[in-house]
């Protein structure tokens, strides 16, 4: 029989693209999303292929229907209040997302004890110590989104260790992709290729030294999938990542040679802001437990991505 695997938040931007990668592998799938940030335009194209629950993953009562009705194999929770600048002025709300976590892990307990792949976030570090950041090095969370990532990668830890119920902690650096939001809530990758489409600079803020890891959203699919699939990983938390840093002043030229704006734009340098300097993992945990290397490079991401708004 197939296996029957719930994702929260499965109308986000990765959320859907795990839907989607789930579907094309023959599993049932439970779409579940209170539609907050998600949007349904995002899983349209198979939505027909899996049950589409609308709910808050907060909210016990939605939440536990589909734990208590359904013989779950796996649950990946992926259900957060994203994007930075919509996290800096909600910060109270974020915090509840809390409650979320605690449902899943209880439920999961209570109701046959489905692996969880718990989505967490590069954010848990803070302003790096050390560079690469290694999964036990320096742990510094400054907002309270990666106050609620660590808390989840504890819940991880804790219940595995106490209840050895499966369950791995995936920390996500910087996924792109079609799908990702572009407006000025969404994410520097999607807002840049939006900007240069719409001959428009790409906006640096400082002096474009920053670093970043941009993960092609297919390539962070498939290690999450190998992570659900290996119990070596059980109870771990992962850096989900290239290894392969990239500066902001980089990608936005990189940006503007994908859309064919070469020569056209100049990139907009603005007053710093207090970003995080650099941000890149190490990647061993993964290659070793995972067995998974990135397959997908920057250009090609682009690539890729920039169709989505042809579409």
């Amino acid at each position: 029989m197939s296996k029957t695997i719930l994702v929260t938040g499965g109308a986000g931007f990765v959320g859907s693209h795990l839907c989607e990668r789930l579907v094309k592998d023959g599993y049932q799938v439970i779409c579940f999303d209170n539609l907050s940030a998600g949007r349904l335009d995002n899983i349209k194209n198979f939505q027909s292929q899996l049950t589409f629950i609308q709910g808050d993953a907060n909210n016990l009562a939605d939440l536990e229907p589909i734990f208590r009705d359904n013989k779950l194999d796996a649950v990946f929770h992926y259900a957060a209040m994203v994007g930075v600048r919509r996290t800096a002025e909600n910060p109270i709300e974020v915090l509840n997302d809390v409650k979320g976590v605690r449902n899943v892990f209880e439920l999961a307990l209570k109701y046959g004890q489905p692996k969880i792949v718990y989505a967490s976030s590069s954010e848990v570090y803070g302003e790096p110590v050390e560079i690469p950041e290694k999964e036990d090095g320096h742990i510094n969370p400054k907002i309270p989104y990666a106050v609620v990532k660590l808390y989840g990668e504890k819940m991880v830890e804790a219940y595995w260790q106490k209840y050895q119920l499966p369950s791995v902690a995936l920390r996500f650096f910087n996924v792109y992709g079609p799908r990702q939001e572009s407006s000025d809530y969404g994410f520097v990758m999607g807002i840049f290729i939006k900007r240069a489409l719409a001959g428009e600079p790409p906006i640096i803020f400082g002096d474009g030294s920053q670093t970043r890891d941009f993960v092609y959203v297919d390539d962070n699919i498939e290690a999450c999938i190998l992570a659900w699939q290996s119990e070596k990983a059980n109870g771990q938390t992962i850096n989900i990542g290239t290894g392969k840093p990239t500066t902001i002043l980089d990608l936005a030229e990189a940006v503007i040679e994908a859309t064919g704006k070469t020569g056209q734009l100049a990139i907009e340098f603005q007053s710093s802001r207090d970003d995080i300097k650099h941000r890149f993992p190490d990647v061993d945990k993964m290659q070793s437990l995972l067995n998974f290397h990135p397959k997908v490079s920057l250009k090609e991401g682009l690539q890729k991505t920039i169709k989505q708004f042809f579409v």
